[in-house]
């Protein structure tokens, strides 16, 4: 008869993303109870999970990252930012976002890591969008803020997944050369940086037009609240 015990770390980590638990403690969970189920002992298990949380740099990064930007925005690092779009007449949530977007493109290109949800779009990109869109509406409203910052998240999203191969250094780039030395493909780095670059510029233009897009919306149900607000004060 088989042992299905050993698999009830999957139906752990369904159940738990499932109902939208805190995903490391899902995961911890999971692979403690996989390893007592699998006869292995408790230091054991702590064991092997300390290497492998030490031996990951990205799980390091987030740690030291965390505290850096609470301290940061504790001191008014979003209150800077959102000042600082005030005082520039001409910035607006889509320029904000397409000059971040291009710079975290170049970044890319050289092998630069300048951005990041955490890093970047929370403490000061998303607080200049909103800042920019605040100059046309002060009392901006928590629905039209959440999209700002969505589309904030999206330009990120843009910047680094469509422009993360364009540094031949990159683990992405690595990773697809060793498949296709695997299979007797010998394709230079350099070749696959540059046919990385189309996707590059194509990812930019469409972000431009979305960005647009989204912003006009944006101002127009913004226009239509100021209007409404105007016509409620005349009333009074």
């Amino acid at each position: 008869m088989i042992d299905f015990w050993p698999l009830i770390g999957i139906v752990i980590i369904t159940v738990g993303l499932a109902l939208k638990l805190n995903t490391l403690l899902v995961i911890l969970v999971a692979g403690v109870a996989t390893g007592l189920v699998a006869d292995i002992a408790l230091m054991d298990i702590l064991s092997t999970l300390g290497q492998s949380f030490t031996q990951n740099r990205y799980m390091s990064l987030f740690i030291l990252i965390l505290p850096m930007i609470g301290i940061l925005e504790r001191y008014g690092l979003r209150q800077r930012a959102e000042q600082l779009i005030g005082s520039m007449k001409k910035a607006s949530v889509s320029k904000i976002l397409m000059t971040y977007l291009l710079l975290r493109k170049v970044t890319n290109g050289m092998g630069l890591s300048i951005g990041g949800h955490p890093s970047m779009i929370r403490p000061l990109i998303a607080p200049m969008a909103e800042a920019a869109a605040e100059k046309v509406s002060p009392k901006l409203q928590e629905e039209k803020r959440q999209a700002i910052r969505a589309l904030a998240a999206a330009s990120e999203n843009f910047g680094n997944f469509f422009s993360q191969l364009l540094f031949i250094g990159t683990g992405g780039i690595l990773l697809i050369k060793g498949v296709m030395a695997d299979n007797k493909l010998d394709v230079q780095l350099e070749t696959m940086a540059l046919w990385a670059l189309p996707t590059a510029i194509a990812s930019y233009i469409v972000f431009v037009v979305f960005s647009k897009v989204m912003e006009a919306r944006l101002l127009k149900n913004l226009d239509k609240a100021a209007a409404t607000a105007t016509d409620i004060k005349s009333e009074g």
